[in-house]
């Protein structure tokens, strides 16, 4: 129990570590805004690095939540370090004008068309050029404002990748006018959407009526996950939304786990190599998230081919290994498994030696290089 409550202790630590406030001046709402800031806590030691961003409107009360569930999906490696910006609209009934609708048109409206360009054309532009952003971007609201983060689908190119909407009080047309627009779009998009079974019948109906036409679009590059979550109200879906949604979005972010390797990558006759480097390309030009390949994953992809003989894509998986770690043995090591597993001990031993000379990374140094080295030159001895 002790460790359990260290571990939560050094979770929340990182998440307010770095924690701040910030105001906006808004010319197009006339006044300041203010906002939250959750920066990962690498950001100052990684200079170079750039992250995914997450917008919350209702930040008031949905930026711990959401900080909380990003930093203990970070902790296991399960989520990746991002930015999250939250919006505050508790004032003075500021959640309700800015989220003001036109309920002839379905349109935003008066405030609320101020606000929609407040978004899009002061708030986004002012954090990718204050902080270190990667083009993936993320949105999330609840009720109104969930609805209200359904127009920037209206544009021709959507202005984020991920829209999280939790228990939305649509807006009008919006079950319709949502999944056309899914339907038209050319690139990777993710879309999550819940509701509780204690909501409302006005709320609840137009979800369905929502969830029903996006699954007949059937856009098959939009990732889209329903939820319905039974013994909740509008309220208390939201803490069950949240990991879900952030656990869909960054699936193919996630370690090797069983389910995918049975799933995805046993069934492969061939190309276990080709596998590992497309999963971190789409984590790269999907979701904006650039990282080495991870050692778990790499071995995991060496053991198959070991366990397949398909011993040809160990020279792919030594390129690879060049590319993530090139000051690292991974590469000369995977050559000189592929000479001895072909049954040429003396191209293995050169591979193995020059391994030696380079720097140690997992399990592989130079005590496990000279070991092979020695075996691979008694077999070039034997008939």
């Amino acid at each position: 129990m002790k460790k359990v409550y260290l571990l939560l202790t050094l979770i929340s630590i990182s998440v307010f570590s770095q924690k701040k406030f910030d105001n906006i001046k808004s010319e197009k709402l006339g006044e300041e805004r203010r906002i939250t800031i959750g920066l990962p806590a690498s950001y100052e030691a990684n200079p170079e690095k750039k992250y995914p961003v997450l917008y919350l409107l209702d930040g008031d009360y949905l930026f711990d939540p959401f900080s909380g569930a990003v930093n203990y999906g970070v902790y296991w490696d399960d989520l990746p370090e991002m930015i999250i910006i939250g919006v505050h609209q508790n004032k003075d009934g500021e959640r309700y004008d800015d989220t003001t609708i036109d309920q002839n048109t379905g349109l935003p409206f008066e405030k609320g068309a101020d606000f929609f360009e407040f978004i899009g054309a002061e708030l986004v532009p002012y954090i990718e050029k204050k902080y270190r952003t990667s083009p993936f971007r993320l949105i999330a609201g609840h009720d109104t404002t969930a609805s209200f983060i359904n127009f920037y689908l209206y544009k021709e190119q959507p202005l984020f990748n991920a829209y999280i909407c939790l228990s939305p009080e649509l807006a009008p047309k919006m079950e319709v006018r949502i999944p056309e627009q899914l339907a038209k779009l050319k690139t990777p998009f993710f879309y999550y959407l819940s509701v509780a079974d204690g909501d409302i019948k006005k709320i609840k109906e137009p979800i369905e009526k929502l969830d029903s036409n996006i699954k007949i679009a059937n856009n098959p590059l939009i990732n889209y996950k329903y939820d319905l979550f039974k013994n909740t109200t509008h309220y208390t879906e939201v803490l069950h939304s949240i990991p879900s949604a952030l656990y869909q979005i960054f699936e193919a972010y996630r370690p090797i786990n069983s389910d995918e390797y049975n799933n995805k990558i046993a069934i492969l006759e061939t190309g276990y190599a080709d596998y590992l480097e497309n999963k971190y390309n789409e984590m790269s030009k999907v979701l904006g998230v650039q990282i080495p390949v991870r050692m778990t994953d790499f071995k995991v992809i060496e053991n198959i081919i070991l366990k397949k003989n398909a011993y040809d894509e160990l020279g792919k998986m030594a390129e690879i290994g060049n590319v993530n770690y090139p000051k690292a043995m991974l590469g000369e090591y995977e050559l000189g498994l592929m000479y001895e597993k072909m049954g040429d001990p003396k191209r293995a031993s050169k591979k193995y030696q020059n391994a030696s000379q380079m720097e140690p990374i997992g399990d592989l140094n130079k005590d496990v290089m000279y070991e092979k080295i020695d075996e691979m030159n008694t077999l070039s001895k034997k008939p």
